[in-house]
């Protein structure tokens, strides 16, 4: 199924009953076999562009390569820095806005701008009874009613269908630079980002590969702006860090650009065979957790708060963890894909599906859902 307009999906939810698989460009890979799929990708196209205001309203189903395309032309991004999975997913089609919206997709800059919810203004969708909603606006300071907004920012599709999103865009920078430290085991690599997180320095990305493209260890901090700016900037973290390890400064846009790639759509772990998993805990945490974890592949993003990591198939990864935190499966098979609710956000997340969708239909067993 593949409605091409609005008021079509809203017909369609309305007159059925049975469940629901709700894809945007289909690079999940997580549609289980034998399901009825609702495909968003026929709602597409960019209703409305003020670089001025820095304001977009986009259709769900518009391929996300469209948006970038056309903010770029502007000079301008989204600042959230959208991951892109395909690769280590062995997934093909084309990711869209809808779907990076609706999963709360937010990349390495997240420490520094915020999440993809964070730039949301306004959504539109199509609830369980097929009734259109709109909430939200296309400024910041909007604030009328509930914030339904943040929270079909990563339903991840099970409390409604979401059929255009409004965002804030932000400029690009003129410049941006990377400051690496090599050869650090992962808890000096952590006292060494926190201490560039902590710094005056307005970092944008903070990671560390135990295993980088070379083979070697390397920690990377990334910094962004104007081009003096950058250069000061990288110069006086070069100096803060110089007490943890041999230090390297990268200012080339083009290869600063592939590096954060790399580190943001998991280029190392292309081929690596095992589950994968995305585990969110406190940076101080996060040494040990991976030590815990007998991984085939890992690294750490956020300051050390965010972990990905390839364990052997059927790893419990959450069993394993043995502090507070949150983990995903996103490839793999044999465990729940998202971590387990207390009983009280459970009893929650039941209410609010009750009134969004009634009948049980969108992404069955995705969250927790019936």
């Amino acid at each position: 199924m593949r409605p091409e307009t609005e008021a079509e999906l809203a017909g369609l939810i309305a007159g059925r009953d049975a469940p629901l698989w709700i894809r945007g460009g289909g690079t999940a890979g997580v549609v289980p076999d034998g399901a009825d799929v609702l495909e968003t990708c026929g709602l597409a196209g960019i209703s409305l562009y003020e670089p001025g205001a820095l304001t977009l309203v986009v259709k769900a189903g518009t391929p996300l390569a469209e948006v970038e395309g056309v903010l770029a032309a502007e000079g301008q991004r989204l600042a959230f820095e959208p991951v892109d999975l395909r690769g280590v997913l062995g997934a093909s089609g084309e990711p869209t806005i809808g779907a990076v919206a609706a999963m709360n997709v937010s990349g390495p800059r997240r420490i520094q701008a915020g999440a993809c919810r964070d730039f949301m203004l306004g959504v539109r969708y199509v609830d369980g009874l097929g009734t259109i909603v709109k909430n939200g606006g296309r400024v910041m300071k909007n604030v009328t009613g509930y914030d339904l907004v943040k929270l079909m920012s990563g339903a991840c599709g099970t409390l409604g269908v979401l059929t255009e999103v409004s965002m804030k865009v932000l400029p690009m920078p003129e410049a941006q630079g990377c400051v690496m430290v090599d050869g650090l085991a992962p808890d000096a690599a952590v006292r060494a980002m926190s201490a560039a997180l902590g710094s005056p320095y307005d970092v944008t990305g903070a990671a560390h590969l135990p295993v980088g493209v070379d083979g070697a260890p390397v920690t990377m901090v990334r910094v962004e702006g104007f081009g003096a700016q950058v250069e000061y900037r990288t110069g006086k973290l070069r100096d803060l860090l110089g007490r943890f390890g041999d230090v390297r400064v990268e200012t080339d846009a083009e290869r600063v650009t592939a590096g954060w790639r790399y580190v943001r759509d998991l280029e190392g772990f292309v081929g690596v065979e095992g589950d994968l998993w995305r585990i969110s805990v406190k940076p101080s945490d996060g040494p040990a957790v991976l030590a815990g974890l007998n991984a085939v592949k890992a690294q750490m993003d956020w300051g050390g708060g965010l972990i990905w990591a390839v364990v052997p198939a059927g790893t419990d990864v959450r069993s394993r963890m043995g502090v507070a935190g949150h983990a995903t499966l996103v490839r793999g098979l044999g465990q729940p894909r998202f971590h387990p609710e207390t009983p009280v956000n459970a009893q929650l997340a039941a209410g609010l599906r009750a009134k969004f969708d009634p009948k049980g239909m969108f992404n069955p067993g995705l969250m927790g859902a019936n």
